[in-house]
């Protein structure tokens, strides 16, 4: 069984692609830089809890690195769906928590748009809005 790079071929996959490559560069950066990626997020582990950079080093990149590397290496539409709604959900966290925790803040409404685009890319194409 031979193994070809499928390379995006209509403006859909183009989209859901690229969407799969910032969460790629995402994952790779918060696995190879956590403790800069911390602070990118602004988020502050405390100095005597070590296993909070663990966390960011295995499970968010974890996550960013596996699915975007299957939507990448498989280009199915069910991997972009996925990538997608996870991208949603993100989306959909911030703004519950943005309403309910008090973090109205600039930061987080620059978050919510990059997030729902990232979302909306991979979503156009697999549901067929973008062919």
């Amino acid at each position: 069984m031979d193994f070809a790079f499928p390379w995006p071929a209509s403006q859909g996959e183009w989209l859901a692609w690229s969407s799969a490559v910032v969460t790629l560069a995402l994952g790779l950066f918060l696995f190879l830089a956590p403790g800069l990626g911390f602070r990118v997020l602004r988020l502050q582990p405390r100095p005597e809890k070590t296993a909070a950079i663990a966390e960011g080093r295995g499970r968010m990149s974890g996550f960013y690195l596996g699915v975007s590397l299957c939507c990448i290496l498989l280009a199915q539409p069910l991997l972009y769906m996925a990538l997608g709604f996870s991208w949603l959900f993100t989306a959909f966290g911030r703004l519950l928590s943005m309403m309910s925790d008090g973090a109205n803040t600039p930061f987080n409404w620059v978050s919510i748009v990059v997030e729902l685009a990232l979302a909306a890319l991979p979503l156009a194409f697999a549901f067929g809005f973008v062919p």
